[in-house]
């Protein structure tokens, strides 16, 4: 594994504690892509400096860091412009790979698809995340065409390159719409079924709860966006069929270039019926994450759809017990499970459910409450057909 070091700002809009919990997920993004994460660093600063994001002192103290402990990947919390990347790699030098959040998230993204769509996704996204930065460099890309005949007057090797992206970039977008028409397609062969989509934050637990209401093998690793192709199973709970999406995992600081090209991906999202907003109640950060799905949700123009919030990982939770004289506020990470429950956030939606997924804690609840759900959507929309259940 490439050893790697993570830096993060604290400024006016991010805490410090903040900053830290930014830094905990990058440093799972990090493992995720095959990265050992050996240090943070910090900083407090009203704005990321223009010529290396830190401090002049700062970067100098990171590139000794990574110099005595020969540590050739940094990775940065938040975006590089081109001019911050270029100033940043004649510090540490050529051997030494500068990322950014952006850019190690497309690198996962990259690893985990698997579909046709998905791959043509993921590459349209790194040509939009590339075509920006060429300035800082040549990029010599394999030319479909090119050579005699096809550069401009005095054209550089820059200006090629950003045509042959352009043109690149283009060509994705067409293959793109004729996947999402075939996508189309398959769904309106669907249409006599209710649609159930699960959603929530990336490694919530979703594809877990797919493979156990589905009795599937969809792929789950306890890692960020461990799948990142939509999956459709046929379920059926009682004597009532409905569709169960697995969909991609969502992330607060999601580059712009994945939201645009997964947007076909998230029809399903759309589409459905009826969602279940799945969250890792484990996480100390599951109240942000929550905000970070409804958020997408509001984007998407879906936050209006019926939602079954369902806590997950129950049997990781752990609480932490405040002392009777502690005068500090309570915290969700004082309550016990059972305090949880009577909080405003169970009664979210709705009654929310509190499961463990990988040891179908509460599953018959969970189906119960499900059965109920979409037999409601079912009678709304076949009223007619009301007698078979």
């Amino acid at each position: 594994m490439e050893k790697a070091v993570l830096i993060g700002l604290i400024s006016p809009d991010v805490t410090q504690e903040q900053a830290y919990e930014y830094l905990d997920e990058l440093a799972f993004l990090a493992k995720t892509a095959g990265a050992e994460p050996i240090r943070n660093f910090t900083q407090k600063l009203k704005h990321p400096d223009n010529k290396t994001f830190l401090g002049k002192g700062k970067i100098e103290e990171v590139r000794l860091f990574a110099e005595e402990n020969d540590i050739k990947l940094i990775i940065f919390d938040d975006d590089l412009n081109p001019s911050q990347i270029r100033n940043i790699e004649k510090l540490f030098g050529e051997e030494t790979k500068i990322l950014d959040r952006s850019n190690l998230i497309l690198d996962i993204f990259a690893s985990r698809a698997q579909t046709a769509q998905a791959r043509t996704q993921v590459e349209l996204a790194q040509y939009q995340y590339l075509l920006p930065r060429l300035t800082r460099m040549w990029t010599h890309l394999e030319r479909q065409k090119g050579g005699i005949g096809m550069r401009g007057p005095g054209e550089t090797q820059i200006e090629t390159d950003r045509r042959i992206i352009n043109d690149k970039i283009a060509l994705l977008k067409k293959k793109l719409v004729k996947i999402d028409k075939q996508s189309t397609t398959r769904r309106k062969g669907r249409e006599h079924l209710i649609r159930v989509a699960l959603i929530g934050y990336t490694n919530a637990g979703k594809s877990t709860l797919m493979n156990k209401l589905a009795k599937s093998e969809v792929f789950a690793e306890n890692k960020l966006f461990a799948t990142l192709d939509t999956t459709v199973r046929k379920v059926v709970i009682g004597n009532l069929p409905f569709l169960l999406t697995d969909t991609v995992g969502f992330i607060r600081k999601l580059p712009h270039q994945l939201v645009e090209s997964f947007k076909s991906t998230l029809d399903e999202v759309r589409e459905a019926d009826l969602l279940i907003h799945l969250v890792d109640i484990a996480s100390p950060y599951f109240e942000d994450h929550i905000e970070v799905v409804n958020q997408t949700l509001a984007e998407l123009k879906v936050g209006d759809k019926p939602t079954l919030l369902v806590f997950n990982k129950i049997d990781a939770y752990t609480f932490i017990e405040k002392e009777e004289d502690d005068l500090t506020p309570v915290l969700p990470e004082n309550l016990s499970l059972e305090d949880l429950k009577k909080t405003w956030m169970a009664k979210i939606e709705g009654n929310a459910m509190f499961i463990s997924a990988l040891n179908k804690t509460h599953f018959d609840e969970l189906k119960y409450e499900m059965y109920s759900r979409i037999k409601q959507l079912h009678e709304i929309r076949y009223p007619y057909n009301n007698f078979l259940y």
